[in-house]
């Protein structure tokens, strides 16, 4: 399909014949499940410790990000962020993914249940690729849910520093059932 933007209007545009325009999907979290992922971060006090913010959250990714400081130096050096706070920052951010593609896969459930299955939300299994020295003063994370189940889910991050680069990748198991 092509697809383009009306210069006028602003308006997605496609250009296949017979085909309606494109609709915007709303992606945006009810008030309430954003609620729950801010307050199960806030209670996790290694977080608070890194420094890790949550920039934004919507039912198909969760943005956060780390800023620079000098006790997360992991090469002092260079001065680049330490691999650990690297990999913690994506399992974070992996996890609220987690978290939110699980609530909204378990909408027919009674929230007292979905609640008591959340508070079982774990990493299973995280695998890292580190592709570039962790260098910049602010480091951003991206996860976007690959599968989720009725016990598992799957997120896929990235975590880019302020000058763009590709710092690392990673894919987290996480038990959410």
């Amino acid at each position: 399909a092509i697809v383009t933007t009306d210069a006028v209007s602003g308006v997605p545009t496609n250009h296949n014949k017979g085909t309606p325009p494109m609709a915007e999907i709303d992606t945006s979290l009810p008030a309430d499940l954003e609620k729950l992922v801010h307050s199960f971060f806030d209670r996790i006090p290694f977080n608070l410790l890194l420094g890790i913010r949550i920039d934004s959250l919507a039912s198909d990714k969760v943005h956060m990000s780390l800023p620079m400081r000098e006790d997360l130096i992991g090469n002092y050096y260079r001065g680049i962020l330490h691999g650990g706070a690297i990999s913690a920052l994506i399992d974070v951010c992996g996890g609220a993914m987690a978290m939110i593609g699980a609530w909204e896969k378990q909408q027919d459930l009674p929230a007292s249940e979905r609640m008591q299955r959340l508070s079982k939300l774990g990493t299973i299994d995280l695998r890292v690729d580190y592709l570039s020295p962790g260098k910049g003063q602010l480091f951003t994370c991206d996860s976007s849910l690959l599968r989720i189940g009725n016990k598992v889910a799957v997120v896929r991050s990235h975590l880019h520093s302020d000058s763009g680069a590709l710092v690392a990748a990673g894919t987290g198991t996480y038990l959410c059932g």
